[in-house]
């Protein structure tokens, strides 16, 4: 089972080493660093949940976070503010930024790890919605928009995730290039049916031993066959 990853952001090392090491032992895989511009450098969209401190040298939390849900791919990565501030406008003003929880210090490390593991049972799952597709050991998270091959995370862009969700969900099914386009490119004004065959070229070398499941029935389109 791939373990949940989290970013601890602080400008507190000794504080993120507490973290790191409580957070491991409670089962999740955990990255820290010192400053808001440091964090920016990473893949932050590998992560499942940022920990993230408010006041924090040239580039605060709350700037961060700012950036961080401006951008597709990192908008859905829930947030938890862990800072020594704590009036009432620094709160709201995390919670309009759309944080998920806010932790004031001085806090105990049983209280973040039953703060983390609330936030993420919250926005990870959906008693009424399915929260994966698989195959196999291919896999896509639905929730976090995520593709996982034989326990490795694989990057695709937007198009290709939603072309193997597609398909994964619609095993055994022949789309037509007009199927396709109406459901993925719904939005774009002109896209060429060469766009679609790219990108369907692109998702066969990504996945593996599995891109041979994606078939091409010339005169109809293309599907995922078991």
């Amino acid at each position: 089972m791939t373990k949940q990853k989290i970013l601890v952001v602080d400008d507190e090392e000794s504080l993120c080493e507490i973290l790191k090491f409580n957070l491991e032992i409670a089962g999740f895989e955990v990255d820290t660093t010192f400053s808001a511009e440091k964090a920016l450098k990473l893949s932050i969209k590998d992560y499942d949940l940022i920990l993230l401190d408010i006041m924090m040298g040239k580039m605060s939390g709350i700037q961060m976070a700012q950036i961080l849900k401006s951008k597709m791919e990192t908008a859905d990565i829930p947030i938890i503010f862990c800072t020594a501030k704590d009036t009432e406008n620094d709160t709201i003003a995390g919670f309009n930024i759309g944080a998920d929880d806010y932790i004031t210090k001085p806090f105990s490390v049983r209280e973040v790890i039953a703060r983390v593991k609330s936030v993420l049972r919250r926005t990870s799952t959906d008693s009424n919605e399915k929260i994966s597709v698989e195959y196999e050991k291919l896999k896509v998270d639905l929730i976090r928009k995520r593709c996982i091959l034989d326990g490795e995370k694989v990057s695709l862009t937007k198009k290709e995730m939603e072309i193997l969700i597609l398909f994964l969900k619609n095993r055994g099914v022949i789309f037509s290039r007009e199927d396709i386009l109406r459901r993925i490119w719904k939005d774009d004004v002109v896209v060429l049916d060469r766009t679609i065959d790219v990108n369907i070229t692109r998702l066969r070398k990504k996945i593996g031993k599995y891109g041979s499941h994606i078939v091409t029935r010339l005169g109809y389109g293309y599907g995922f066959e078991e």
